[in-house]
């Protein structure tokens, strides 16, 4: 099980008003903002998806253990990162407010029988061209009401 997942951003203010809007329709809230960090969630104890820039005050990324620097490679593909939604109209509603952020758009809602017969989802690019998916995996009559 994933307990937490980092992301790299070029604009920390543009990407925290992107994922403060697009992840309040699943419960996160923006609990931790720092220099270069800012972190959401569903608990303030244990926020699970972070984004992070680089900085004057951390030229190579983030810092492991033992100050070591973890630099990341120009060639890195962008990652998909895909958020859970128990509903589909939660998925239309997360890319919903996406979008309202400037957001730009990669798929709008739709069923996509190709995953699986109950598989609903929706993509976004935040602003650095993360591909960000909102995805839903119950049948439609299951979690509407």
């Amino acid at each position: 099980m994933i307990d937490h997942l980092e992301i790299s951003v070029s604009n920390l203010p543009a990407s925290t008003v992107f994922y403060t809007a697009a992840l309040a329709p699943l419960g996160y809230r923006h609990y931790v903002a720092r220099e270069a960090l800012c972190g959401w969630g569903t608990t303030e104890i244990a926020p699970d998806f972070w984004v992070r820039t680089s900085g004057p005050s951390q030229p190579g990324g983030p810092l492991l253990p033992g100050g070591l620097s973890q630099a990341t490679p120009a060639a890195t593909p962008l990652p998909h990162v895909a958020f859970n939604c128990v509903s589909r109209d939660l998925v239309r509603r997360c890319y919903e407010a996406a979008v309202a952020t400037g957001a730009r758009s990669r798929v709008e809602p739709t069923l996509m029988t190709q995953v699986h017969a109950n598989y609903f989802a929706a993509q976004v690019f935040d602003p650095d061209g993360h591909n960000i998916e909102f995805a839903c995996h119950a049948a439609d009559s299951e979690r509407e009401r």
